[in-house]
């Protein structure tokens, strides 16, 4: 913000008019409250100062005037005197301190102008110094307990909420940035990589033989005896028709039906043999096939070759792509009608288990414990590591600063009380010169 401390005028940093708060809504100033009065008091103490060097200048005038018809009057011109000299000493080192006293570019004045970028530089090494210590961020953060006070607001009635909300928002801009055809293609590049380029025929086969060795498979063989007895048991014609079709057509009729009837009981007696006895020669013989299947996948080049060709025809790259495609749509889709339902079972999850977690920071000091030290750790980390890139904003920062503007800047926070030192000056100079007056009648008056 630049300041004219000469009058009330007071611009924007950018030349914004009203000084506008960059990002701040519309119609809201920069120059706070706060700084328009620092102005008007740093204006009232200097009128206040160059009211006393003119009391002092009257005083001095009227005293020389009749210190000869009063002599007492000679100690109030001396006191007035030196009022005068500190007044004038005390303005002048003020005045250097920000600008050239009367326009003069006497040596060593405008102290700040001219000193800007080394006063930045100095200050963003204090700055580092001391503050920017690991050992100090770490030992505020850990006064702080950072965990308990999380833990309370996260496990406050409205806590929950407003993380989910900020959530969400998150996640609705997350997806506005992301492009879907980049998406696909990371989901592409993944499904290639885990799912393609590895060999299908090795883990399959090891899967196969788990399952197989510890009998699971046995329930889908049950379920398949099951159907096919059914099937059998309710299709008796089918299996006389499959008779008949396949005789020769000089066999009488009826024959063809005898042999259909005994074909359909022999087939419906074989199924419920093998229906009502674990270890039938078929379902041993299934076992014994499938578990050589499984060691197959596993050892068999000739297998593990059509296990590969069975994978490039189910997955080719029409179909990966459609299926990138298919998964990040539904994702997508997924989430954002969940965090747009405040009553969706994502969000209502999502806040039980945010005032879970806050709550558990509460009562359990092992895990608030844990907690800070991760803060602590974390700060401590960043700050050892970005320490002078955090300094350099200040020293930057200052450095970008107009050197009139810096030194309104810092009078604006800092003249008002050196205006006292005018004030003082005055008054102390008052007092000096009376004293040297009175000691120099004393000795040799």
């Amino acid at each position: 913000m630049q300041v004219n401390t000469e009058s009330t005028s007071l611009t924007g940093a950018a030349g914004r008019p009203g000084g506008a708060l960059p990002g701040g809504p519309p119609g809201q100033r920069s120059a706070a409250p706060s700084d328009v009065e620092k102005a008007a008091a740093l204006r009232r103490m200097k009128l206040l100062a160059l009211s006393l060097l003119v009391v002092m200048a009257v005083i001095f005038i009227v005293a020389f005037a009749l210190q000869k018809q009063y002599p007492g009057f000679e100690y109030v011109r001396a006191a007035a005197e030196g009022g005068m000299v500190g007044a004038l000493a005390d303005w002048f080192a003020v005045t250097a301190l920000f600008k050239y006293p009367m326009g003069i570019k006497i040596p060593h004045t405008a102290i700040i102008p001219r000193r800007k970028d080394q006063i930045g530089a100095s200050l963003g090494e204090f700055v580092e110094t001391n503050f920017l210590s690991e050992q100090v961020v770490q030992e505020k953060l850990a006064s702080a307990d950072i965990a308990r006070k999380a833990g309370a607001w996260l496990s406050s009635p409205g806590g929950p909420d407003r993380v989910a909300k900020e959530g969400a928002a998150v996640i609705r801009g997350a997806f506005k940035v992301l492009n879907d055809d980049d998406v696909q293609a990371v989901i592409e590049s993944m499904v290639r990589k885990h799912l393609l380029t590895p060999p299908w025929g090795p883990p399959v086969g090891r899967l196969a033989e788990r399952i197989f060795d510890d009998g699971h498979h046995h329930a889908l063989v049950d379920l398949m005896v099951d159907r096919t007895v059914d099937w059998v048991r309710d299709n008796q014609e089918t299996v006389n028709r499959l008779v008949t079709d396949r005789s020769p057509t000089w066999v009488p009729s009826f024959v063809d039906g005898l042999v259909g009837d005994k074909v359909y009981v022999e087939i419906l007696k074989f199924t419920r043999a093998v229906q009502s006895d674990p270890q039938h020669q078929v379902r041993l013989s299934i076992d014994k096939y499938l578990k050589e299947l499984a060691q197959d996948l596993q050892h068999d080049p000739v297998m593990i070759a059509r296990a590969e060709g069975i994978k490039a025809q189910v997955l080719g790259d029409p179909e990966v792509r459609e299926l990138a495609s298919r998964t990040w749509d539904t994702i997508k889709t997924a989430l954002l009608t969940a965090v747009d339902d405040p009553h969706s079972e994502l969000t209502v999850k999502f806040k039980a288990a945010v005032h879970d977690f806050g709550t558990r920071l509460l009562v359990d000091p092992e895990l608030a414990g844990k907690v800070n030290a991760w803060i602590g750790d974390a700060a401590g980390y960043l700050v050892k590591t970005y320490r002078s890139d955090i300094a350099g904003v200040i020293t930057d920062t200052v450095a970008r600063w107009d050197a009139e503007e810096t030194s309104q800047k810092i009078e604006l926070q800092v003249g008002r009380d050196l205006q006292f030192i005018r004030i003082n000056g005055t008054v102390v100079g008052a007092l000096a010169g009376l004293a040297i007056f009175t000691l120099a009648t004393l000795l040799f008056g």
